[in-house]
């Protein structure tokens, strides 16, 4: 899950790390799956207290003073090669606070709850912080030189080589504030949007969910809603729902203060509407992203509503209710699939694609560069941290032997293949933005999906695995679109007078009961189910990019099923292109433009395709 890269903001959705050896074994939540992989973070650093990290940032501080003495004031003057000379140094010192900004962020996310490692994460947050406004006028002064001085300026071959970079830099020209005011936004950063972001994390980290006589976390709750037990499941959702209804007015004033501190933002940049941001970042233009939305609003029949209806006759149901939605198609147990059994299909359906593929993804397997077990304090879901192109990404899971499990991995390996082959680019240009970032992730599960359906002769279980991947398809496209869609109303009536969690509440029921349609019952109890998604609190519209990455990579898996000449080469070339060419760029050489009104249709196609072949077994 991924964007161009901001001073030392690491690209990733999740929240930030904790050290752990790569023997140290956490006893696994669940039976059978001891001895699950803990990630080692001394490739960054050996520890909060080493003091290689003290001295990165010492030096960093005084080389951005430097930087700031040499070349402040002096840019539109450079010839090309000075300027490149500067653009070379401002990322290196940028890659050492992203360097260390990753290490902070991945030792909190593996233990949220831990208030000496939130402290150190804060810590280094405000000192990156602090370095980084040495820094901050160099992108702008880049932003105020004439178009006509920058190309002559890129005449210079070795300026052409960050061609990407500036035209990425660029695209916020028009959207640019004074040097002053940029500098005191971005001090403010700490005490502003990332204090309620880590007020918001640390809560929810703390939440706990009374079940069956015991006291769990969030995550395992939300867990318990997958059970083939209907009553286990109904439980689980009304507990969940007094937790977070116990706790709603601080997430919808976490949600208030931020959707207004957008606001502010936006109208002080004169960005036109909510997403406008985001699409920038993205590098996606505002009609790419309507053209979209629409198309899958418009099969929200075809698809979600379709599809649930048959769930609800397969299961016996008039209706499904909320916490029906995530419910197995048979009553039994699902076998638990041991991570060496996971780690062996997923690997096998990557060197089965191409073998430079699998020997990529194998490092992360030969490596401690993943952390699987589900552990009370540690983040909840799932992610793929870049850090630096020197050292190399981190996988977080929260591994519990389930098919959705193994799928999820195949998800954020695909994530750690794209940044590692992405790397060579580097730390300015590697990362894509967040509409290409899903394409790698995306792929690898479709990778995967398809040569275990393959593999699979028992009709019953085909069955199964089909609605399966039907079901995760609707909750990366129809479900995340809803969810873009929940956010857009929010900021837009924000805009105009702070929102009663009442209301958000109904905000929520009226988006998802449109997307998933007439075979579901909600209650009110469910209109508290948006306060634990983190997408709205730490990245505002992030979540299309997740429909878009499915859409594409379905239109992509067509054009490679269809035995397209040179595929593998075009696509390792696509993932190694990083940052460097945008999606029109990068899709021609197959044949495909998500321009063409046309292109959602082929990847909402493929969906539509897969609830066919479920009605007629």
């Amino acid at each position: 899950m991924v964007g161009a890269r901001s001073m030392f903001k690491a690209n990733f959705p999740a929240s930030p790390s904790a050290p752990r050896s790569a023997d140290a074994q956490a006893p696994a939540t669940t039976t059978g799956l001891a001895g699950l992989p803990r990630w080692d973070l001394s490739d960054l650093y050996a520890g909060p207290d080493a003091p290689e990290l003290a001295t990165d940032l010492d030096q960093a501080e005084a080389d951005a003073q430097a930087f700031s003495n040499a070349w402040q004031g002096r840019l539109a003057g450079l010839p090309g090669a000075e300027l490149a000379q500067a653009i070379a140094e401002y990322q290196r010192i940028d890659e050492v606070l992203g360097r260390a900004g990753s290490y902070a962020q991945l030792l909190f996310a593996a233990n949220t709850s831990d208030s000496g490692v939130a402290r150190f994460a804060q810590s280094v947050n405000e000192r990156l912080t602090t370095i980084s406004t040495h820094l901050l006028f160099f992108t702008l002064e880049i932003n105020r030189i004439d178009d006509g001085v920058l190309a002559a300026q890129m005449s210079d071959p070795a300026l052409a080589h960050w061609a990407p970079f500036l035209r990425d830099l660029r695209v916020f020209r028009p959207y640019q504030l004074s040097d002053e005011v940029e500098a005191v936004l971005h001090e403010k950063s700490v005490t502003g949007a990332a204090a309620w972001n880590r007020l918001f994390d640390e809560t929810m980290a703390g939440l706990r969910v009374r079940l069956g006589g015991e006291q769990v976390t969030l995550g395992n709750a939300l867990d318990t809603m997958s059970s083939p037990d209907r009553k286990q499941r109904a439980t689980a959702a009304g507990a969940i729902g007094e937790t977070l209804g116990q706790n709603v007015k601080l997430f919808s004033l976490v949600t208030n203060t931020l959707a207004k501190d957008k606001a502010i933002m936006d109208g002080l940049r004169h960005y036109p509407r909510p997403t406008s941001a985001r699409n920038c970042a993205n590098m996606v233009e505002d009609e790419v992203v309507d053209a979209l939305v629409q198309a899958v609003t418009e099969a929200y029949p075809r698809l979600s509503h379709r599809y649930y209806a048959l769930k609800a006759k397969w299961l016996g149901l008039e209706k499904l209710e909320y916490w029906d939605r995530n419910a197995p198609l048979t009553t039994q147990d699902e076998p638990l699939i041991p991570w060496a059994e996971a780690t062996k299909q997923v690997l096998g359906a990557y060197e089965g694609f191409d073998p430079r593929m699998g020997e990529v993804a194998s490092q992360f397997f030969d490596h401690a560069w993943i952390d699987a077990p589900p552990v009370p304090g540690k983040a909840s879901g799932a992610f793929a941290h870049p850090t630096v192109p020197s050292v190399h990404p981190y996988l977080l899971l929260n591994y519990r032997g389930r098919t959705r499990d193994v799928m999820t991995l195949a998800h954020e390996l695909g994530h750690g293949v794209h940044q590692v082959l992405a790397g060579r680019q580097g730390y300015l240009m590697s990362s894509t933005p967040l509409t290409l970032a899903e394409t790698a992730s995306v792929f690898g599960e479709m990778l995967t999906f398809r040569a275990l359906l393959d593999a699979q002769t028992d009709p019953a279980r085909r069955r199964l695995m089909l609605a399966a991947k039907v079901e995760d398809m609707l909750n990366t496209v129809v479900r995340q679109i809803a969810f873009y869609r929940f956010e857009m109303l929010v900021h837009e009536e924000r805009r105009k007078g702070e929102l009663l969690p009442a209301r958000i509440g109904e905000i929520w029921r009226q988006t998802q009961a449109e997307s998933l349609g007439p075979a579901f019952n909600f209650t009110p109890d469910y209109d508290v189910y948006w306060t634990y998604v983190p997408h709205f609190i730490h990245s505002p519209f992030y979540v299309y990019a997740y429909a878009f990455g499915d859409c594409l990579v379905n239109a992509l898996y067509g054009v490679f099923r269809s035995g397209h000449p040179g595929f593998q080469d075009k696509y390792l070339d696509m993932l190694k292109a990083g940052g460097t060419l945008r999606h029109r760029e990068l899709l021609a050489p197959f044949g495909l433009d998500a321009a063409d009104p046309g292109f959602w249709q082929k990847g909402l196609d493929v969906i539509a395709g897969f609830i066919d072949e479920l009605e007629r077994v």
